[in-house]
């Protein structure tokens, strides 16, 4: 088991039902295929850095999940035959990356905070 991070860019005009109903569907996907889920983070409506399929937004998600190697080509397929997602990006992470995740979560310091000056 391999750990993953997804992010997708959803259109945004997706209701929140929607929205909530498309998060569900592939977390629900990674976990019948033998996956499992770790976090998830809607960041909501954001702006885009360039206009995609005529679209200046997008809804964002993040999705934190561990499954077997070869289930990204599957999750792949499911992506690309949606029509509701504009991007996605798929990163494997390393042992470090899943530690700074898990500290983020957890609210402890991560070492990359501001310092804050006066």
């Amino acid at each position: 088991m391999n750990n993953y991070e997804l992010m997708v860019i959803f259109t945004p005009v997706l209701s929140d039902e929607e929205f909530k109903a498309e998060q569900k569907k592939y977390a629900k996907f990674i976990k019948d295929s033998g996956g499992s889920v770790v976090a998830e983070n809607a960041w909501g409506l954001k702006g885009l850095a360039y206009p995609i399929q005529k679209k200046t937004t997008g809804l964002y998600w993040v999705l934190e999940y561990t499954a077997p190697s070869d289930f990204n080509e599957k999750l792949k397929i499911q992506i690309l035959r949606d029509e509701s997602i504009l991007r996605h990006l798929c990163t494997k992470l390393d042992k470090y990356a899943v530690e700074y995740n898990g500290r983020k979560r957890s609210g402890a310091k991560t070492g990359t905070e501001k310092i804050l000056e006066v």
